[in-house]
């Protein structure tokens, strides 16, 4: 790697760490937060579904702008929004609002993550490609989500602990401040390079032709495509799991005010992500298609989950959780890398925004239901429910192995069109 990729690579990091640290403070407490607030378990997963709605809603606007008007304009963009819908939440919680209101800032709050799904990723590969880096894509993102990984530890490990000592509502708090700070640093050190965004005076022209062409690239391209269908059922389980496990690890420690245990759920998970994007690359030097490692994973960390609803003893409920998010974690940055290199450079943050908006819609559709299940027979059945909907997503997966594309088995990046010679 030449100085200009690891100078590429430090800024990624950077970004990467403090966004991460900042959205992480209330991870492991947010589903504490919300039943805390007076919302019920259908009413607390309807505002997360919200949540995921909003995601829906602006994940295809949010990459147009990221596409037309720059990755370093979008990133901006999605910390002051975050911010700003992140006090709305503490506010929501200080006057007990009632659900409706949970539900629009649910929304902002989805809205604020758009801005920076795709955009950060796309931004990451263009430049990686301008600065002449020709190696593969998965140790460069496998570093991402360590790092990723070591912030999301940090953030909701001090979540949870601060909230014990102070009270539930000041990690919101300090995320906003964390998000300000964001703001500053992007502004002096994120720079578009390798990519020109093209900006229109007819802008709803320009939206109607990225996207076009985004759909083109995305939807109609069938080995992207498959992959995209799967994510609704994987993504969308996650979401759930991931907030399920606040109240289930609770219910089996059994102190329903133990929030530093709470954020164990959230520790644990970022934790597996640092490993994972360690192991990554090492599992995709073993095999020759990366589909293989998506495929296997699909199957390991849905069998896990169903095993996890069968448990009632906490020390092996972490067990069965660290397991699955290990498993999970070290198929995303082979994901990410199989996407990327079957995705135009003009249309990528388009299309990356695409794949999250299906993830994000299974989260909208998976997560009430499972709310409810969890309400009448309780967690545990909820959380052997959600690994039998994961499984779905297999079959996508297979029929995206069955197109043969050539990213399937790459060992390096693909040029970009608009890159130069290195």
């Amino acid at each position: 790697m030449n100085a200009a990729s690891r100078k590429i690579q430090r800024i990624y990091l950077t970004l990467t760490l403090g966004n991460t640290l900042a959205a992480s403070f209330i991870w492991g407490i947010n589903t504490l937060f919300l039943l805390d607030a007076g919302l019920s378990n259908l009413e607390a997963f309807a505002a997360n579904a919200f949540f995921t709605a909003g995601m829906v809603l602006f994940e295809v606007p949010t990459g147009v702008i990221a596409d037309g008007w720059g990755r370093r304009v979008s990133f901006l963009l999605g910390t002051v929004t975050l911010a700003a819908s992140t006090y709305l939440y503490y506010l929501l919680w200080q006057i007990s609002a009632p659900f409706w209101s949970w539900a629009v800032v649910s929304v902002l709050l989805g809205l604020g993550f758009t801005f920076f799904s795709g955009a950060v990723e796309a931004w990451l590969v263009d430049a990686l490609r301008y600065s002449g880096y020709e190696g593969a894509l998965e140790p460069v993102l496998g570093r991402g989500q360590m790092v990723s990984g070591v912030a999301m530890l940090g953030g909701s490990v001090a979540g949870g602990v601060i909230a014990q000592v102070t009270n539930l509502g000041v990690p919101f708090l300090l995320r906003v401040g964390v998000l300000v700070a964001m703001f500053a640093v992007a502004f002096g050190l994120m720079h578009d390079v390798g990519f020109t965004p093209e900006r229109s005076p007819r802008p709803l022209q320009a939206t109607r032709a990225v996207l076009s062409a985004s759909i083109e690239n995305g939807l109609k391209n069938p080995p992207v495509r498959y992959v995209m269908l799967a994510a609704p059922f994987s993504a969308g389980v996650a979401f759930y799991v991931f907030y399920a496990l606040q109240p289930y690890l609770l219910e089996l420690f059994g102190d329903p005010r133990a929030y530093s245990i709470a954020g164990l759920a959230a520790a644990i998970v970022a934790g597996a992500e640092v490993l994972g994007g360690w192991v990554a690359p090492r599992i995709r030097g073993l095999v020759r298609k990366r589909t293989t490692v998506l495929v296997l994973s699909g199957v390991g960390s849905s069998v896990i989950l169903v095993a996890l609803g069968f448990t009632r003893v906490f020390w092996v409920a972490l067990v069965l959780l660290t397991l699955w998010a290990v498993v999970s974690s070290a198929a995303i940055p082979v994901r990410q890398a199989y996407l990327n290199d079957m995705i135009p450079s003009r249309q990528r943050a388009t299309v990356l925004s695409f794949d999250s908006l299906m993830g994000s819609s299974g989260g909208v559709v998976v997560q009430p239901p499972l709310g409810r299940a969890a309400d009448v027979y309780g967690y545990a059945a909820s959380l052997a429910a959600s690994g039998v909907i994961a499984v779905i997503a297999v079959p996508f997966l297979l029929a995206s192995r069955r197109q043969a594309p050539a990213a399937d088995e790459a060992a390096t990046a693909t040029p970009a069109a608009n890159a130069p010679p290195s």
